[in-house]
């Protein structure tokens, strides 16, 4: 098993190698963040133009990935380095560009908060690399399920549902985290019957970084989750977002191989006429 995740020493020590790239994947269309700072060599992209198909909420293809990337100066054999503002757009970023088909890809732990909580090198430059051939690459979808694979296996006893939002999400209280300034994302509140509830935040620290694979084991031990205990454990949140941090922690750095994500999430689970819901 080999870790997507490098340092922050890795990184600043790789900044002017010629066959890297950085990526800021932001949270927020408007780089003003990114323009007051950011990694140098990093280029901004909006997590929602760089994930997304522009009109039809499916996630980004092999072809549109190929096109993007070779506009940015990303071949195929190219290191693409991804942090996030916040964490998780990086983690999401990492597998919508993994099951688009890009082989070379790495996520700075910890994402830009880390990073300049550190005070590492910084920049206000904002880089430009001549376009490269990219041919379309071939995509893994097998860590993506949609909704009526959900649906079809409910209280199934070998699949486990891991519902990774806050707790108050979970309970029905709230449609998003309190730390955001609104609060919808879905039509009903609760969650998908017989959900198990894990907060994402216990497989980060305080930084953002992700805690050693000790301590997630005990983290999971506390809210009693086993993930090696079912054919397969399908993780979910209000977009798939912090789903995949979690996505990261069991499957490339606590070697589970059964971990899926329903990226549809509560977004849509929660506004779709018939579907069944818990509270």
């Amino acid at each position: 098993m080999t870790s997507p995740l490098v340092s922050n020493d890795w990184l600043e020590s790789h900044l002017t190698d010629p066959d890297l790239r950085i990526i800021e994947i932001s949270g927020e269309a408007e780089p003003r963040p990114y323009c007051d700072a950011h990694i140098p060599g990093a280029t901004f992209l909006f997590w929602k133009d760089a994930c997304w198909h522009p009109t039809d909420r499916e996630l980004i293809t092999p072809e549109a990935l190929a096109a993007m990337f070779g506009r940015l100066g990303i071949g195929p054999e190219t290191t693409v380095v991804l942090y996030g503002e916040p964490v998780q757009y990086g983690t999401y970023a990492y597998w919508a560009f993994t099951m688009a088909g890009h082989k070379n890809l790495k996520v700075l732990d910890g994402g830009r908060r880390k990073w300049m909580q550190e005070n590492r090198p910084r920049s206000q430059t904002v880089p430009h690399h001549a376009p490269v051939p990219y041919s379309t690459p071939a995509p893994d979808l097998s860590m993506r399920l949609g909704r009526d694979d959900v649906r079809a296996k409910l209280g199934r006893p070998e699949r486990l549902l891991l519902d990774v939002r806050s707790a108050e999400e979970y309970l029905g209280v709230r449609l998003a985290e309190y730390a955001t300034a609104f609060d919808h994302g879905a039509m009903r509140y609760g969650r998908i019957p017989g959900a198990q509830h894990l907060y994402f935040r216990c497989v980060l620290n305080d930084d953002n970084g992700f805690k050693t694979p000790d301590e997630m084991r005990r983290a999971l031990a506390v809210a009693g989750v086993d993930p090696g205990r079912y054919e397969d454990v399908v993780v979910y949140c209000r977009m798939s977002h912090r789903a995949t941090l979690v996505w990261v922690a069991l499957e490339k750095l606590l070697g589970y191989r059964n971990i899926k994500i329903y990226d549809g999430s509560w977004t849509e689970w929660g506004s779709i006429v018939g579907f069944p819901v818990e509270k």
